[in-house]
This record gives C-alpha cells, sequence and structure tokens, in this order.
C-alpha cells in the first residue's frame, strides 16, 4: 500500500544555498540519522541532472548493511527536484524536494509517496516499525536542519 508523507520547513538561507546544500547527494549524509549509517558511495559529479544515478550504503535496520540506489529523475534548479529508489528496500519510492523564496529565506517541502510491498509481510513490517522508522527519519532530518541553518533572532 502506498504511504504519503509531506514535511514543509522554513528554512532563514537564501535560495540558492538551500539548492547547493540540498542537491549536494553528500549532505545527505549529514542530514540521515547516525545509526543508519548512511554514506554515498558514488562520486559526485558537480552539479544535479535529470538521469543521475546515486549510489549509498546504510544499514535501515538491525545493522544489516543494503546498497540504495537512487536516480533524479526531474530536475528545475533552484525550485525542485525528484529521487526515486532503482534499487534498494522499497517497491515504490518517489521523493520530491520543493524550493520556495519567501521574506524568512525559503520554505522547503518534502513530499514522499513510498510502498515497501511484500504483501502482508511489507504490511505487518510498516505498521510494527517502517513508517514510524520513515516518520523518524525526516524528524531527526528537521532537528538537524534547525541546528546547521539557526533562525537568528
Amino acid at each position: 500500500m502506498i504511504k504519503f508523507l509531506e514535511r514543509e520547513q522554513q528554512l532563514p538561507i537564501s535560495l540558492d544555498e538551500a539548492w547547493r546544500f540540498f542537491s549536494s547527494p553528500e549532505n545527505l549524509n549529514t542530514i540521515t540519522p547516525p545509526e543508519m549509517n548512511f554514506r554515498t558511495i558514488s562520486p559526485h559529479a558537480g552539479e544535479m541532472y535529470e538521469g543521475m544515478i546515486i549510489a549509498y550504503k546504510l544499514t535501515p535496520m538491525v545493522n544489516i548493511p543494503i546498497t540504495w540506489v537512487t536516480e533524479i529523475t526531474h530536475v528545475k534548479a533552484r525550485c525542485f527536484f525528484v529521487d526515486e529508489q532503482r534499487k534498494g528496500p522499497y517497491r515504490i519510492w518517489h521523493h520530491e524536494h520543493h524550493f520556495k523564496e519567501n521574506s524568512q529565506g525559503v520554505l522547503m517541502t518534502d513530499r514522499l509517496a513510498y510502498d515497501i510491498g511484500k504483501g502482508l509481510l511489507g504490511s505487518v513490517a510498516g505498521a510494527l516499525f517502517v513508517h514510524k522508522k520513515v516518520n523518524g527519519i525526516f524528524e531527526y532530518r528537521k532537528q538537524k536542519l534547525d541546528i546547521l541553518f539557526p533562525t537568528t533572532s
């Protein structure tokens, strides 16, 4: 069953700074919970582009390492980009990253559609821990971004 998650976060940075940070695959290492041992294993070749393949190693659960491969399927510079899983634990992973400049900096919106698949087993795993884990990843990300880009009073 496909699950949807949407999160917004106001960041007190310029649109250019937001785009540079979020379009660099290496920065995903910084904003992912440390217990996942997330690391980018493909070389970053400059600016993000449609068709870009990015590979990662991580241990999402019970310290079992996996390789996760995503493709950047859509890019509109300084507005949005989309990554979709090509190899990994999900049947579907479609993650949109949107950026909108405003008077406080940039409103960043994540839209995620995902499906673990695996029939009844996937439904049970989702209900027991996968959905909580996905929400936890985005909650950690929010907290980490608040530290990296603090609001000044």
